[in-house]
């Protein structure tokens, strides 16, 4: 059975996008260089890939990311002061949060 090694994310600023998810989600490199990381995200891994292309970084192309955390709000706060934005209002399913 194949087992997945990465989810391989294109970035303009590998270092920026290391701190991003780093500081804000807490997770924890195990390569990293100016245009290349291995983020660890409990037991799977996020690549980061620096790239030129303006097209392959645009939000069209980007995969969808779910992570679990312990206080939403607390989270949102801290990737927003990062630099992350929301793409629209978070909204929870009819059982509440």
């Amino acid at each position: 059975m194949a087992s997945l090694r990465y989810i391989l994310l294109l970035q303009k600023d590998v270092p920026k996008a290391v701190k991003f998810y780093c500081q804000g989600l807490g997770l924890t490199p195990s390569v990293f260089t100016e245009r290349w990381a291995e983020l660890k995200a409990g037991d799977a891994t996020i690549a980061l890939k620096a790239v030129e292309g303006e097209a392959l970084c645009s939000v069209g192309y980007s995969p969808f990311l779910s992570f679990t955390v312990e206080d939403l709000q607390e989270s949102v706060m801290r990737m927003a002061d990062l630099g992350g934005t929301l793409d629209g209002p978070i909204r929870y399913p009819p059982q509440g949060k």
